[in-house]
């Protein structure tokens, strides 16, 4: 399973390009679209669920052309959890559950399998007769998780599925995505580096319209190689002289001042030493520097 993009484009009627011109391969596993909100994530996915055509280029899924006369074959190897979710307030989580799996055409007895199964890995068992609007907002967003899971797709697309969750119900989230994707596609959309650090190993990068990257975690990282310093000052008006010039990821008080993370194509002024580039430091430094490819 891979989803191939190639020249995508699409712009909005106040003239707006969302995507300009991507290309893209989407292999099988987790992959992840990391960028700042605007950047484009959430145009690309509604293309991939086909809820918008897009102005030109082409997108195939396994080979299937994204074309309105294989819009059906596709939405049934698709499942999606978009950013925002209302999923009928009325009901329990039980019955929307299975409310949904039968919209998708599931055997009601294998539903019902899966939903046991997915409550129990998402930790919302003990709330299954809850109605939905008494849920909360990380609850929500686990239900609406399970919805897209429950048809088995095998292309997964997530849009901030860790959004309103504590660190634990994060965990949980990320573990089951990671189990889910050994035999299938999952693109998963975020803003919060920490959790495609703790999930994939490619990746792509947006900013306004554009693919900045895409390839290996590893290789994003060799591309701040060298560009990321550790910096000792002695207190707060030092560190907001170098942050004036400088690009600040990180600020940390010790015992004889504080101690800063800079990332800049030449190595500072300021005494420092070169350090090894965490994925937030390599994301930072490639959206702020230009375009690369692996």
């Amino acid at each position: 399973m891979s989803i191939l993009i190639n020249d995508l484009t699409v712009t909005f009627k106040n003239n707006v390009t969302a995507i300009d011109h991507g290309n893209l391969e989407i292999p099988k596993g987790i992959f992840g679209l990391l960028g700042e909100n605007g950047a484009g994530k959430t145009t690309l996915m509604r293309v991939l669920t086909t809820v918008l055509a897009p102005d030109s280029g082409t997108v195939s899924l396994d080979g299937i052309s994204y074309e309105e006369k294989n819009y059906g074959k596709i939405q049934k190897r698709i499942g999606y959890l978009p950013q925002e979710i209302d999923l009928y307030p009325g009901l329990t989580l039980q019955e929307c559950l299975e409310y949904m799996g039968a919209l998708s055409e599931i055997p009601k007895e294998k539903c019902r399998e899966r939903i046991e199964y997915y409550l129990d890995k998402t930790g919302l068992m003990e709330h299954r007769k809850k109605k939905m609007k008494q849920l909360s907002g990380g609850m929500k967003r686990r239900v609406g998780l399970i919805q897209a899971l429950l048809s088995e797709p095998e292309f997964l697309i997530v849009d901030e599925p860790t959004t309103g969750l504590d660190p634990e119900e994060r965990i949980r989230i990320r573990n089951l995505l990671v189990d889910f994707s050994e035999n299938r596609t999952v693109l998963f959309s975020t803003h919060v580096v920490e959790d495609l650090a703790a999930t994939c190993n490619r990746l792509a990068v947006m900013k306004k319209g554009s693919f900045l990257y895409a390839g290996s975690m590893r290789g994003l990282m060799e591309k701040a190689k060298g560009h990321v310093w550790i910096c000792e000052v002695k207190d707060e008006e030092e560190a907001r002289g170098l942050e004036r010039k400088y690009t600040v990821s990180s600020k940390q008080y010790v015992k004889d001042g504080m101690r800063i993370k800079v990332i800049s194509e030449e190595k500072p002024e300021t005494p420092c030493t070169a350090t090894d580039a965490a994925l937030e430091d390599a994301y930072i430094y490639i959206t702020n520097q230009g375009n690369f490819e692996e």
